[in-house]
């Protein structure tokens, strides 16, 4: 890339960090080590660079970092920043030398996940089949100098969480915290012809006698058992008196292809649900039977299925957990997007109760002409209050990943479940 290119590249950023600046004018002047000690600061203090903002203490200035090669072409950071364009998300070069960079102004209660992407196809998203979607995040790769990395799709992602993210007081597990059990079976299903893993999670003290305990139950299963991790928000809130004694059950699927099928508001996986599933938890464990004390949940498309088995089967669950679902989706022979929404209004209001969330960068384009996923969420919510529905809801700064979601189902859990909840 010639001078002239990279300094046009430049100007085109709406922000630019202030060490970069410092940077710039220092190799303008012909101090060319000042590259090396740059890389050699960063690699102490780790990526991306964090600044501040003069004047505004709710945001700051976020810039990441990557040293480039003789034939790197372009650099790409994919975080969900910039609505999911690859042009707003395209770093630039400083004038000549191997450093690559790219400024965001953020919030500074940010948490999410990222890759970079050297020498990335620019080929956007939307124009992917699913089928060669891997082949597509062939070049995404996790920062060098971030030591931070959280599991993501593909391998594993660089973190980034700023000062005023919401903590993550539940999410480790304590020693003063009696700890519930965890059982992996298997569970056959007649209706769907299949068989998959199922956990199950009794809080300590577990007996099969005495008056039942209340039931969650969740898809995506080893989201929630490991990555969320949900056992040991479970245990830490019960402890805490947040929540009273509960089984949880975590179902996988048999297959990714099936997981497509099953959460896409599919009638015979709600009957699997509804004439097995919970039947065979009952048989197994001393759980209730009231839907005010059962709760359906699930995140992404397993939030979308969540909702539309609460929908199918209110004289089972009462309560729907679903953590950035897929509300924009509609069957392939409608034409009209948020088809679950639209059977909401459509339908009398249900004994059913919410809790909704998203993250506010799940706001790219998706095919056609589907809304964002913030835009779907918020759609949802409103519907449901308008029908008169009780709803939790609740927005935070990332993006689409359980990073995120394990900060937030604490919240749900308590709101929905907990000793005060009004059920």
């Amino acid at each position: 890339m010639s001078e002239r290119a990279a300094l046009g590249q430049a100007k085109q950023q709406p922000h630019v960090s202030p060490r970069i600046l410092d940077l710039r004018k220092q190799v303008e002047a012909g101090n060319r080590p000042a590259v090396e000690s740059f890389w050699e600061e960063m690699a102490r203090q780790g990526t991306p660079l964090v600044e501040p903002i003069k004047g505004d203490d709710r945001h700051m200035l976020l810039t990441f970092l990557w040293r480039g090669k003789d034939d790197t072409k372009n650099v790409v950071v994919f975080a969900g920043l910039g609505a999911g364009v690859i042009e707003n998300n395209r770093m630039a070069r400083l004038l000549d030398t191997d450093v690559w960079y790219k400024t965001y102004r953020v919030r500074n209660d940010l948490r999410l996940t990222y890759y970079l992407s050297p020498n990335d196809s620019l080929i956007p998203f939307d124009e992917i089949d699913e089928k060669d979607i891997s082949k597509r995040e062939a070049s995404f790769q996790h920062d060098p100098l971030n030591p931070n990395q959280f599991a993501g799709s593909p391998g594993f992602a660089s973190v980034v969480v700023l000062s005023a993210a919401p903590e993550e007081k539940w999410l480790t597990r304590q020693p003063d915290v009696a700890r519930g059990n965890v059982e992996q079976r298997r569970l056959k299903s007649a209706i769907l012809g299949n068989e998959r893993k199922a956990w199950i999670y009794t809080p300590a003290g577990y007996r099969a006698g005495g008056g039942p305990y209340g039931l969650l139950l969740f898809f995506d299963g080893p989201a929630y058992v490991y990555l969320i991790p949900t056992p040991i928000i479970l245990d830490n809130l019960i402890a805490k008196g947040h929540l009273p004694p509960l089984v949880a059950v975590f179902l996988d699927n048999p297959t990714r292809d099936s997981r497509e099928t099953e959460f896409a508001c599919h009638q015979p996986y709600a009957d699997f649900i509804a004439r097995e599933a919970v039947p065979w938890i009952r048989k197994g464990y001393h759980v209730t039977r009231e839907p005010a004390r059962t709760a359906v949940g699930g995140l992404s498309f397993g939030g979308l299925a969540a909702t539309y088995i609460g929908f199918r089967h209110p004289n089972i669950f009462g309560n729907v957990i679903a953590q950035s679902g897929s509300f924009w989706w509609k069957p392939k022979t409608d034409g009209e997007s948020e088809w679950l929404t639209r059977q909401f209004v459509a339908t009398r209001r249900l004994p059913l109760r919410f809790h909704l969330d998203v993250g506010l960068l799940e706001n790219s384009r998706l095919p056609g002409d589907a809304p964002d996923m913030v835009t779907a969420s918020r759609h949802l919510r409103d519907v449901l209050r308008a029908r008169g529905y009780e709803v939790h809801y609740s927005e935070f700064n990332g993006g689409h990943t359980a990073l995120n979601w394990r900060v937030t189902l604490p919240e749900a859990l308590i709101a929905l479940m907990g000793k005060r909840s009004k059920r």
